[in-house]
């Protein structure tokens, strides 16, 4: 299970991963419409900045799920 202090600029990380890597795509739509060549890092940040953003958003669900499983419901002991 993450560590509370960690959950939140995990999530932080992953929300501007997430935008900046949808800037990207756009960037690159925008450019490509354009009839020019998007520089390698932006390429790049549209290539791998979503999975990595994806996959971080997954852990915190699964540690969330995780950590709701653990945790006794009103009724329980």
């Amino acid at each position: 299970m993450i560590p509370q202090r960690f959950r939140r600029p995990l999530l932080i990380v992953a929300a501007a991963a997430a935008a900046l890597s949808l800037a990207a795509v756009g960037a690159v739509m925008l450019m490509a419409l354009n009839n020019s060549v998007a520089p390698a890092w932006v390429t790049s940040a549209a290539l791998y900045g979503l999975p990595v953003a994806f996959l971080l958003m997954l852990v915190l669900v699964v540690d969330a799920v995780a950590g709701r499983r653990r945790t006794p419901g009103p009724g329980e002991r």
